[in-house]
């Protein structure tokens, strides 16, 4: 039995608390930490509308007292924002799985922070993973995972096209949704539209992976213009103005672009004719084209990636890793 605690139960965190309740033989939830004082001391039976009798809590202390196995904190998406939460798990005794973009190769934004961590994990002979769909899964491990046929790769290619609509105005705002574009163009310039996070992780990630050596990563964000209205539950957007980001991270050794990633994402973007889907070309000898349609739902793969890392990450070593450390993962069988 793997005791969890889970830190942060928002969209993310839900998902993975309903992804344990199917787990009742291989899982003790040992703990729901919220941010939300308003949660606190109402169950995750309450939460989720189906049997838990574990009580929500701010005490993040009287839960990491119990000395989970594995703390998965799904809150945040930079290092400074989840720095307090992964130490205290840290010195808790217990591995560390979190869906912040940023650890996902934590070296790429902050070699300081991810050196302290690594030291303060040996430390304590535990394991800090960052998971998720991307970084995490897409637009890295799978690229990674596909290299493995390769006999030569000249360049690598990929591009996730995603509908923004099942999300929240947090997500809007960040991806320049609703805005004209000279506002999107003032967002980018002074960092409040920042489109997707975590391109030097994952390009950091690759290269790790494949012995590439990095010099330089550039990234750009553009406005993508709906010719027709478009509209969810939180928000409007009339022809002309905004509807997602266009951002692309391109990788450089030497001069030369060998990895090059691209994520439009927007709201409806069938109403424009456009497929949503995840697509990785690698170039070299075999050339590798690979195609999803449509997309891999990012909230149910990011908190089931998390799920299915658990049973891993007990038994890893100790330190700072990312998913090309562990091995391949795979479903974990419901025992409900």
């Amino acid at each position: 039995m793997i005791k969890v605690a889970v830190w942060g139960t928002g969209m993310m965190g839900q998902g993975l608390l309903g992804f344990l309740l199917d787990r009742p033989n291989d899982v003790e939830i040992l703990g729901a930490i919220v941010t939300n004082p308003a949660k606190e001391g109402k169950t995750v039976g309450e939460l989720l509308g189906r049997p838990c009798d574990v009580r929500m809590t701010t005490d993040a202390a009287a839960v990491l007292a119990g000395k989970p196995d594995v703390v998965c904190i799904c809150t945040q998406s930079n290092l400074d924002e989840v720095t307090d939460q992964v130490e205290a798990a840290v010195r808790a005794g217990s591995n560390v799985l979190c869906i912040a973009e940023k650890l996902a190769y934590p070296w790429a934004s902050d070699a300081g922070w991810a050196e302290r961590f690594e030291e303060l994990a040996m430390e304590y002979d535990v394991s800090i993973l960052g998971t998720g769909i991307n970084p995490g899964f897409i637009l890295d491990a799978l690229i990674v995972a596909w290299s493995s046929i390769c006999l030569r790769i000249d360049r690598i290619e990929a591009q996730r096209v995603n509908d923004l609509s099942p999300f929240g105005p947090t997500v809007m705002a960040s991806q320049g949704v609703g805005t004209t574009v000279e506002e999107f163009e003032r967002g980018v310039a002074d960092g409040t539209i920042v489109g997707h996070i975590g391109f030097p992780e994952s390009i950091g990630l690759i290269a790790d992976a494949l012995g590439w050596e990095i010099d330089e990563v550039v990234e750009t964000r553009e406005p993508i213009v709906t010719t027709v209205p478009r509209e969810t539950a939180h928000i409007k957007v009339a022809p002309g103005d905004v509807c997602g980001c266009r951002h692309i991270g391109r990788g450089y050794s030497g001069g030369e672009l060998k990895i090059e990633l691209v994520h439009p994402q927007q709201i409806h973007p069938g109403l424009e004719g456009v497929d949503t889907g995840d697509y990785i070309r690698i170039v070299g000898d075999p050339e590798v084209h690979m195609a999803n349609t449509p997309e891999i739902p990012g909230g149910k793969g990011t908190y089931a990636s998390t799920g299915n890392y658990i049973p891993l990450i007990v038994d890893a070593p100790a330190g700072i890793l990312t998913v090309t450390d562990l091995p391949i993962p795979r479903f974990w069988s419901p025992t409900a």
